[in-house]
């Protein structure tokens, strides 16, 4: 089976660990050991801003920077409902109320139009998703959200590599969240950080990863165990220089799968722009004017020839039991005809080219 994603581990990864390990600092009380100080530095330069806080998972790095961004109990927050379910619990656990809001269809990323028209009294934070890798329309949505005084807390979980007008994702929003869960185009096993050129905003996160301490016994605010550790500070290292020849190969990758599938017309394929570039978290394509019986069959087609397609967001946040019983009660019908119809394809960086070809030829030859 050709996985739809694949940590890529090597050497210098157990290197560093072991490093960690016989060095006997594994974490440190504040959040900042030396490991995790140097990755966040690195990190920093990496996305092209002044600071960058290392926390213990993606969901983490999201509820911490709801919090940062003054959500409280009752506040409104605008995301999509296409996208993984952390987006909207990190709100919920915050006290906040998801207001789902529909996507443009031809990128999946939340649309600046339907944001404008979901804006009301309560209104706090607008939180746009970087989906599948491509950055959201940040500056039209950072536009609205300036008019209307709103923080904006970006979602990059799966743009580490993505630019936005030449920038790194994130650069554009007060913070900006990243996961580091084993799929993603680097990884710490689990871990995440929040990305910020606000002073302030970075000062109120070091306290909420650490119990709201400052000083030891001494809590500020209420704060968590969010807390980064040494091991994970030091894969990250390693997996941030890999990053570049990562991006890299799933770059050249997509295109690869382009070219054969592009003569496909009943094939919707990803594309980037001059302004949003690619992370190529997934290659994502869609199914046109196709029930989601027959976009399932196609899937599991593939999965029979060793393929690993998977669909993902088969059911939208705003339609899950929970969400939907809270805080649903609307239609979004550009997310809910994309849930149908949409499905992901491998390109990671393990991915040889021979395997790019069979996955092309084998999707060509069932439609």
């Amino acid at each position: 089976m050709i996985p739809i994603n694949l940590p890529k581990i090597g050497e210098e990864e157990v290197e560093a660990v072991i490093k960690v390990l016989r060095s006997g600092v594994l974490s440190q009380g504040l959040g900042a050991g030396p490991t995790v100080t140097q990755f966040e530095k690195k990190f920093a330069e990496f996305a092209g801003v002044k600071h960058a806080i290392a926390v213990n998972t993606g969901t983490a790095a999201l509820h911490s920077a709801i919090i940062a961004a003054g959500v409280k109990q009752g506040d409104e927050v605008i995301l999509p409902s296409f996208t993984f379910v952390a987006t909207a619990e990190a709100v919920v656990i915050a006290g906040g109320k998801p207001v789902f809001t529909d996507i443009n269809p031809e990128t999946y990323n939340i649309s600046p139009a339907e944001i404008k028209k979901n804006i009301a009294k309560k209104t706090k934070a607008i939180i746009p998703v970087d989906l599948y890798g491509l950055s959201a329309e940040i500056k039209p949505i950072s536009e609205i959200a300036t008019k209307h005084d709103l923080a904006v807390v970006e979602d990059a979980a799966q743009a580490h590599g993505a630019t936005y007008n030449g920038k790194p994702a994130g650069v554009f929003a007060d913070a900006a969240c990243w996961s580091l869960y084993a799929s993603k185009n680097m990884t710490t096993g689990e871990g995440g950080v929040i990305t910020t050129d606000s002073d302030e905003t970075a000062e109120a996160l070091r306290l909420i990863r650490t119990h709201g301490e400052k000083a030891k016994y001494a809590s500020l605010m209420l704060g968590y165990n969010y807390r980064m550790s040494e091991i994970q500070a030091a894969i990250g290292l390693v997996q941030l220089e890999k990053l570049p020849s990562f991006v890299a190969k799933r770059r050249e990758n997509a295109k690869r799968l382009t070219r054969l599938l592009a003569k496909i017309e009943r094939l919707q394929l990803p594309e980037e722009t001059k302004d949003q570039q690619h992370s190529w978290y997934l290659y994502t394509v869609r199914l046109k004017n196709a029930t989601e019986n027959e976009r399932n069959k196609i899937v599991e087609e593939l999965r029979r020839k060793s393929i690993g397609a998977e669909v993902y967001y088969i059911q939208p946040v705003h339609l899950m039991p929970y969400y939907h019983e809270n805080f649903g009660g609307r239609r979004l019908s550009e997310t809910e005809k994309a849930a149908k119809q949409v499905f992901s394809l491998p390109i990671h960086q393990g991915v040889t080219g021979a395997q790019v070809d069979y996955i092309g030829k084998t999707l060509l030859g069932l439609l």
